[in-house]
């Protein structure tokens, strides 16, 4: 009884790191992994931005330069989506989905230069598929990422490659003219929101550094 009526007996008993529910275990992981690699996700913004631009600034480029200006992006920014993957499985923590966005992304940019004939339904089909693919992955991700650490922005980059991709796939007889603005003005939204992210998550890796 005198174990009962003393009020030291019911305090909770200190929670052990291997007590942290698994849930806010991976969203640690996931926030630092992106917080230390924020220069890979600013970068990956900055590129798009210039992407954005060129698509309007050259609206009547001939399909096969917008096919060669699609695969070199996709082939950069699969390049600094492996990057971080492999930076982020170096210091054993989670690295599948990065991995798995960068190798995506290069296989588009590979068949986009294997076959420059693609016809505009192909093209757009591609594209579709990498829009849909691209924003899943992204919105796996910010599920796993704290809220501090920009998962709102993650959240609608993931959205807006959604909307992108199943607009291509509503409208698949879209002219090249058309495609150019839709592609453009989805590289300008998509950069502006990775950019700002990766800026958030430099702040909360310098707030993360040891004193």
């Amino acid at each position: 009884m005198s174990d009962m009526t003393n009020p030291g007996s019911m305090s909770p008993s200190p929670m052990t790191p291997g007590s942290m529910p698994s849930g806010l275990s991976r969203m640690d992981g996931m926030s630092a992994v992106l917080a230390r690699n924020w220069w890979a996700v600013a970068a990956r913004g900055v590129f798009a931005i210039l992407f954005g631009l060129a698509a309007f600034l050259l609206p009547l480029a001939t399909l096969g330069t917008l096919v060669l200006l699609f695969a070199i992006y996709m082939l950069v920014d699969g390049v600094f989506a492996i990057v971080a993957g492999v930076r982020a499985a170096a210091h054993h923590e989670r690295w599948g989905l990065l991995i798995l966005e960068g190798v995506v992304n290069l296989l588009a940019g590979a068949a986009a230069l294997l076959l420059p004939g693609l016809t505009i339904l192909l093209l757009v089909t591609v594209l579709g598929i990498w829009a849909v693919l691209s924003g899943i992955t992204m919105l796996v991700s910010a599920f796993r990422l704290h809220s501090g650490h920009g998962r709102g922005l993650l959240l609608l980059s993931g959205l807006v490659s959604l909307v992108w991709g199943a607009l291509l796939w509503f409208s698949p007889i879209a002219g090249a003219l058309v495609l150019t603005w839709w592609l453009g003005g989805y590289a300008l939204a998509f950069g502006v929101l990775l950019l700002v992210l990766g800026l958030r998550l430099r702040g909360r890796r310098d707030g993360m550094a040891p004193a």
